[in-house]
């Protein structure tokens, strides 16, 4: 970065006293910190990261200046070199305050090159992820699913010893395997044992989770968890309550083979949508307008019933729906998985993390298996004049979620303008007190304003993953 970009940036990090998830902040006045934990979550992380040496955090944010930018450049390559892989920092020098910054610019790495881990302890004992402004070492897990995708780990041809063919065969079976010979004639006259070894349903004679998920009446008697928890709940939080003190409006486990789920999950969340009558007013027609796009949310629960991950890691996560007032959430295990990135997300062709299941779902006419999915609920929403889709994926979770009208309106008044402007540069709660007193409480504005806008990424915190960290600023994305 230039210069006068370092000083600014440093100015900042005094503004609102604090690092952030890209920005770790050293002294560095007496010699060359350790920072192997560092470079390795900011080579993991989305977007990577800044570390700036010659600030003491501990000493209210001021420029102490480096020892010797020279020495420290060179030992800081010396910790690069110990990385695997080997990371390339950039590094940048400037004048302020009459002392020495050095800052030091980690790019994150491929997909393909994850977990970024310190060789000299290991790929487990040496692999960080950012946590807010502190290096947290990673899960076996978020290590695992990194390592899943470079080895080409099919978790979904994972067997269970309790589970015998006829558990799987069935009336869904039955039609799979017609449906098949229908399609594909080259298969047409193989032996049904043959075509479940080719399809990946069996493995050394025993179903396959695969199998077992697809076309099992109970697959939950094998893998109990994986099935889906659906919520409505009657407000905008999951502590809200009703009129009459009730958690959920409604609550339902759904479980089944997957078409089973699809449809059931389905069906729970058009009975808990408020659907509006519309009148065309050059026609006259009446017209049924759901709070979301059904298909839409059709897309989103077949991608998290085939995409999820199904590996032993996740075995007691199940697929979670949750509806609120303003908006619909869907998460599942397992975030984006191989290359794909959330900036890449309906544009390119996406690695498969479960191709079996995906090519049986193709099959049985559930879904078109041509990464479609995600530009059908894009332009569903356009189409319905809602606020795009928000993709998240982090520490082993996807989620997505859709904001009805309630919560368009919501945020276009001028409160929340007012917030939008104010917050250009970092406030605290402290200072958005002050700026509605008289007018509002903090309390309310936080709830009615600052956690939606928060939630639809129109503000966003200095420090993410400590929202009641006393040092906490609110700044407009």
């Amino acid at each position: 970065m230039l210069e006068s970009e370092l000083v600014a940036l440093i100015r900042n990090i005094q503004s609102i006293k604090s690092e952030s998830n890209k920005i770790e902040v050293k002294a560095a006045g007496k010699g060359c910190p350790k920072v192997r934990d560092t470079l390795s979550s900011f080579s993991n992380q989305s977007g990577g990261g800044v570390i700036i040496f010659g600030i003491d955090e501990n000493e209210n944010y001021i420029v102490c200046g480096v020892y010797d930018a020279a020495d420290l450049m060179k030992k800081v390559e010396a910790q690069c070199l110990e990385m695997t892989p080997v990371i390339r920092p950039l590094f940048s020098v400037a004048e302020i305050d009459n002392k020495t910054v050095v800052s030091a610019e980690i790019k994150e790495i491929e997909n393909t090159e994850k977990p970024c881990f310190y060789s000299g302890v290991g790929r487990l004992k040496g692999s960080y992820i950012r946590c807010g402004d502190a290096d947290r070492l990673m899960t076996e897990y978020e290590v695992y699913s990194f390592e899943a995708f470079k080895k080409k780990i099919q978790d979904e041809l994972r067997t269970s010893e309790r589970a015998v063919m006829k558990d799987m065969q069935t009336n869904t079976f039955e039609l799979y395997i017609n449906l098949l010979r229908t399609k594909k004639p080259n298969l047409a006259e193989l032996p049904t044992e043959d075509l479940c070894r080719l399809q990946s349903f069996t493995e050394g004679g025993k179903p396959t989770l695969a199998g077992l998920i697809l076309f099992s009446v109970y697959p939950q008697a094998f893998f109990p968890q994986l099935c889906i928890t659906a919520v409505s709940v009657p407000g905008t939080e999951i502590s809200s309550t009703g009129s009459v003190g009730e958690r959920f409006i409604d609550n339902k486990r759904i479980d089944g083979n997957l078409v089973q789920m699809l449809n059931d999950a389905l069906h729970f969340v058009r009975n808990n949508m408020k659907t509006a009558t519309i009148i065309d007013p050059d026609t006259g027609k009446r017209a049924d307008r759901t709070d979301y796009p059904v298909i839409a949310i059709r897309e989103l629960i077949l991608n998290a019933l085939i995409h999820r991950d199904y590996s032993i890691h996740t075995d007691s996560a199940p697929i979670t729906i949750r509806m609120f007032t303003d908006r619909f959430e869907i998460e599942n295990p397992g975030g984006l998985y191989g290359r794909m990135t959330i900036d890449r997300l309906g544009k390119f062709a996406a690695d498969t993390r479960n191709p079996a299941i995906a090519n049986a779902m193709e099959i049985l006419g559930e879904t078109e298996n041509r990464y479609s999915g995600i530009p059908t609920i894009v332009s569903a929403m356009e189409e319905y004049g809602l606020p795009e889709p928000v993709f998240e994926s982090d520490r082993g979770i996807f989620k997505v979620t859709l904001y009805n009208r309630s919560f368009s309106s919501s945020v276009s008044d001028p409160v929340s303008e007012e917030i939008l402007s104010f917050c250009r540069t970092p406030k605290s709660r402290a200072e958005l007190e002050e700026l509605f007193k008289g007018r509002l409480t903090i309390a309310y504005v936080m709830e009615r304003y600052v956690k939606p806008m928060i939630e639809s990424k129109q503000l966003a915190l200095t420090i993410p993953d400590k929202p009641k960290s006393k040092n906490q600023r609110y700044y407009t994305v």
